[in-house]
């Protein structure tokens, strides 16, 4: 019985055959939807559109003093009082107080000479000066004794009391009295003399700073031989060399043809290389009235306003020549780009930020111009690299190839 019922069944594969297909036809809209969808969106963003060959832009900090710059310059900052300093007396170096970077005080001892000799030259002069003062004083007293004895006898001969030649012999021994004080102050006056040279000597054995300065360089060592000319092979010219800090001045080379546009008293910007974030106000001090031929330049001379102890000697800086002076609010650099990477878009500006090898369309806020530049506020930050005369074909998202420049 059982065997009969299960025969009985039966599968309607009629039934089965038309829904499996039903919902595979269904299957094949949603999978043809998705790849249109797909296909579609990827068209939209330029996936099967070949790259846009495009030139780009850095976003750059500048500086709205560039706005006004009438003409550019590069020089080296150099001391306009410096000094190497030496003894006018050949010693040898026994003390050095200084190193390179110490400040110093104008008639500050800055190094020593060995000096004994000169100390007993000195001495000996001292000496010889009380000797020449003990001999005047010697001598006065003879003269005094001398006058009376002068006198007294020129009174006895007029009356006839003495000789003539107890007279004569009085009035020669003053003459002789008057004649040994001139020779005593004499000898006083060349052993004063003696003395002062001997003085000069011994302070020339303390080598002194003439102004208030930096030590540049140390030029000698203790136990080195110091002398004036530096004949010797070991020998040392100079035991340091020091530069007055307030005096430094930027020294750049004009050409020729650009000397119409510089003024004394004119307005620059200073930047250094070796601190390139920020910018020193300056002033032409000096235009040197004569020409490097080989060069056809003049140099120019200008000075700080702004002082700053990171300022030193010999720093490589750029001038920039300004036809104005800077204000407060020109003195900080600020974000900006070339006005030839904007773009209007649906009645904003924009800049297209690259990013690999894509575009990203970014609205910017602007604010003043800075020459052929203008400032961005925000939107792109300094460093950033933006497409340069966007096509109008770029949009959002599309593929860029950069041209080699």
């Amino acid at each position: 019985m059982a065997d009969e019922d299960l025969a009985k069944l039966r599968i309607d594969k009629t039934r089965v055959t038309f829904r499996s297909g039903k919902k595979r036809k269904l299957v094949y809209w949603v999978l043809a939807f998705i790849c249109i969808a797909v296909l579609g969106l990827l068209f939209s963003r330029g996936v099967f559109s070949p790259p846009i060959q495009v030139q780009t832009v850095t976003v750059a900090q500048v500086y709205p003093s560039q706005g006004f710059t009438v003409l550019n310059a590069s020089g080296y900052i150099v001391p306009q009082r410096k000094s190497a300093l030496a003894s006018k007396v050949t010693g040898r170096l026994i003390w050095l107080g200084v190193e390179e970077g110490s400040f110093v005080k104008k008639d500050q001892v800055v190094a020593r000479l060995e000096s004994q000799d000169v100390a007993a030259a000195k001495d000996q002069a001292a000496a010889n000066v009380n000797v020449a003062i003990s001999t005047i004083e010697q001598a006065k007293a003879e003269l005094r004794d001398a006058t009376l004895s002068y006198n007294r006898n020129k009174e006895l001969a007029s009356r006839g009391f003495v000789a003539k030649s107890v007279y004569d012999d009085a009035l020669a021994r003053y003459d002789k009295a008057i004649a040994a004080v001139a020779a005593a102050e004499a000898t006083l006056k060349a052993n004063s003399a003696a003395f002062e040279a001997a003085t000069a000597l011994l302070e020339y054995t303390q080598i002194r700073a003439p102004f208030d300065a930096v030590v540049l360089t140390k030029d000698a060592d203790i136990g080195d031989i110091v002398t004036p000319l530096g004949a010797a092979a070991n020998a040392k010219a100079a035991v340091v060399t020091i530069a007055d800090m307030n005096s430094l001045e930027v020294e750049a080379d004009v050409s020729e043809s650009n000397l119409s546009q510089i003024r004394p008293g004119q307005p620059c910007e200073i930047q250094l290389d070796a601190l390139p974030g920020q910018r020193f106000r300056g002033a032409i001090h000096l235009i040197v009235p004569t020409a490097d031929r080989s060069k056809a330049t003049i140099m120019v001379k200008v000075r700080f306003l702004d002082k700053d102890g990171r300022i030193l000697p010999e720093m490589s800086a750029k001038v920039a020549f300004l036809s104005r002076s800077i204000t407060a609010g020109e003195q900080k650099s600020r974000t900006a780009l070339n006005q030839a990477a904007l773009a209007n878009r649906k009645g904003k500006r924009e800049v297209f930020l690259i990013q690999g090898d894509q575009v990203v369309g970014v609205p910017v806020s602007l604010g003043e111009p800075i020459g052929d530049m203008i400032e961005v506020l925000e939107g792109v930050k300094a460093g950033d690299q933006v497409v340069l005369n966007p096509p109008d074909n770029l949009k959002n998202g599309s593929k860029i190839k950069v041209a080699e420049k």
